[in-house]
Parts: structure tokens; sequence; C-alpha cells
């Protein structure tokens, strides 16, 4: 007997197209035989972990046969206590985009508008789609979120609208003024979603820190996640935060062990290592100066970044990245996200932004 499994699905399932990562090194070097291949594409962190987060990694691993803590009670403990609020405020999750998809489960039902802005971060529209929602997307202003466009689209339907600071892929940024004006528009029964991924790499003393506005807005969540400047991407790391309510509805759809015993203690031992943050951030400062003299240098347009990645104009980008693959450099094309022309580049060592460089020089040849 045959099934047409396809069929069975979901409307919303049945026409979705999943999620791209940017490809491993391990799967360039198996396709196209290339060697010594590097990796700019999804944003990790160069420096790799923590010290203090792989020795705690170590200590861990004789309990590995037992179930994680399913509370997270300490690494709940150690961010309430670094962040400033209650442990009760804190939902875990397999990465920030977890706790992302649990507040679209439970908010939105089928027919229901989500609110995002154009060149955002690709699961808000797969997201939305899977669970038979309505997305509205609204046209970008200068490659970043045009807040008061979004507040205008919110319709009497919306129940969910989804706010990258800084943005992905796009490294920009809204400010502290323009934020908050933005949710005073927003109607008390819309949740917004406050994706700030990026949050710990931006320098500019006007950026919002989204903990603070919780007070002010109890519709709000802010999803933070390790995957990045503590480098924790593997092990999949991410919370939010959220009033005592909102934190109990996140809850009681989070899955059982969602974040495993090896994963929650690095995240712990990650928080208290500063030195290897600034360290992190200083590179990254150091790598972004180098990449953008570098595009000068070619006569590329760019789009200014406050992330750990930036977004470089480069014509046909689909050839242009094919022809880096060749020369074993795995940089992230953005079709998808509307923008055929860019690629974006994940800061990396001085020496692998040199050799991108220098690779993106040839194929242009420039």
């Amino acid at each position: 007997m045959t099934i047409d499994v396809l069929s069975l699905a979901t409307a919303g399932v049945r026409g979705l197209t999943p999620y791209v990562p940017g490809k491993p090194v391990e799967a360039l070097e198996r396709e196209l035989g290339v060697t010594n291949a590097i990796k700019l594409a999804s944003n990790e962190n160069p420096l790799g972990p923590s010290p203090k987060a792989l020795a705690a990694i170590q200590n861990a691993l004789p309990e590995i046969a037992r179930y994680p803590d399913g509370g997270g009670f300490a690494l709940k403990h150690a961010l309430a206590s670094k962040l400033k609020v209650a442990p009760e405020q804190i939902t875990l999750g397999n990465g920030s985009s977890d706790v992302i998809e649990f507040a679209a489960r439970i908010f939105v039902a089928p027919g229901d508008e989500v609110v995002f802005s154009q060149h955002a971060f690709a699961m808000y529209p797969i997201l939305t789609q899977a669970i038979g929602g309505r997305a509205v997307e609204v046209a970008a202003r200068d490659w970043g979120h045009d807040l008061d466009a979004m507040a205008q689209a919110v319709s009497d339907k919306a129940r969910l609208v989804f706010v990258t600071n800084p943005s992905n892929p796009t490294g920009t940024w809204s400010d502290r003024a323009s934020l908050r004006r933005f949710l005073e528009r927003i109607p008390p029964r819309v949740i917004v979603v406050l994706d700030e991924a990026y949050f710990e790499y931006v320098e500019n003393p006007d950026y919002p820190d989204g903990i603070l506005l919780l007070r002010d807005f109890p519709n709000l969540i802010v999803a933070r996640t390790f995957s990045k400047v503590y480098g924790l991407a593997g092990l999949r790391v991410g919370y939010s935060i959220s009033s005592h309510a909102m934190a109990d509805l996140l809850n009681r759809i989070r899955p059982p062990f969602n974040v495993n015993s090896l994963a929650q203690a690095a995240a712990q031992a990650a928080l208290n290592d500063d030195e290897h943050l600034r360290r992190t951030r200083q590179l990254n400062h150091v790598g972004m100066q180098q990449l953008t003299d570098g595009f000068r240098r070619l006569d590329l347009a760019f789009i200014p970044s406050v992330g750990n990645f930036i977004c470089v104009e480069v014509g046909d980008a689909a050839r242009i990245n094919d022809a880096l693959l060749h020369q074993g450099v795995i940089v992230r094309p953005i079709a998808s996200y509307g923008m055929p022309r860019h690629l974006r580049v994940t800061i990396g060592l001085p020496e692998e932004n040199s050799r991108f460089l220098a690779a993106l020089k040839t194929v242009l040849g420039r």
C-alpha cells in the first residue's frame, strides 16, 4: 500500500520551503573536493567557546546518563542574577528560535496575522505558515525595520509582531526612542517578540536594552541566545525574558529537557567569563573594520552593521558565491531574504577575513 504522505500534512506545512542553514565545511569539502575550507556563513564566534565553558562541559560529562534538570534551575538563577530579573521571568530554549516558536504556537491561531519586516530572520514566515497564520511583511527602510510602517500594519487580526534588533541578515538596528515609540503604538492584545540574538555586539550607547522595557510593556517577550557572542551554537541554548505571566505560558508548552545538561553547564560558565566576552567583541570590531576597508578597496557597497556579520553587494551573488565555494570560502547568499545581489559575511579571524577578501577580489576579476 502506498500513501500520499504530503496530502496528509496541514496546508501550511505542505507549502513550506525548509530553512536552509549555512553550508558546513565538511559538506563543501565532500562535494567539491576542496581542502582547508573556511566558513564565514553562520555568524558563529571565530574564537569558539569560553575556556570556562569547555571545562564545565568536561566536568558534566560523567552525568550524561542522567536527564538534565528540566527546569534549568542553576542556569536560570545565573541568568537572573546577571540580568537583574526574577528566575520566574526566564524561559529556556533549544536556541532562541525555540522560544520564538513557543510564542507563535501560543498566540497565533489559523488566520491570525503575524507582522515582521522585509529582510528579517527567515524563521518568522516559516513559523507563521506552519501554524496557519497570515504573514504580513512590511517593506524595509534603508534595509532595516520601518517601525512606523510596522505599527500601522498591525490590524485587528494581528496577534504577534517580530522585531529583530539588531536585524539579521542586514545588521541594521533601531534606537531607544524609535523602539519605545513603536511599542507604545502596539495594542496590549498583540504580543511583540524582540529578538536580540546579537545585542552583545552593539557598541552604540543609544541601543535599547529590551529588558528595561518589560515593566512598561507586559506584552513584550525578549529573546536572546548563547549561540553568537558566547560561541555555543553547537549546543543550542537560548532564552527569553518576559513578565511572570508570559513566562508561565511559554513554559507550559516548553518540551521537557529541551536544553541538555552539557549546554546548561556550558552556558552558566560562559556567563562568568567576561574576558572571553571582551576578546570576542574586540576581535569583531577589528574584523569589521578589516572587511569594510577591503570592500572600499574593491569599490563594493555594503550595509553598515552592528552585528558580527556584514552584507556586501556583489551583483550576481549566486554566481559569486559559487565561485567563492570553489575557492574554499563559505559565505551566505541571501536571495531568500529578498537580497539577490548581496552576500552576508560573518566576521572571522584576521587570516580568514584576509583569505575571503583575496578570494573575492579574484572571483570579481579586480
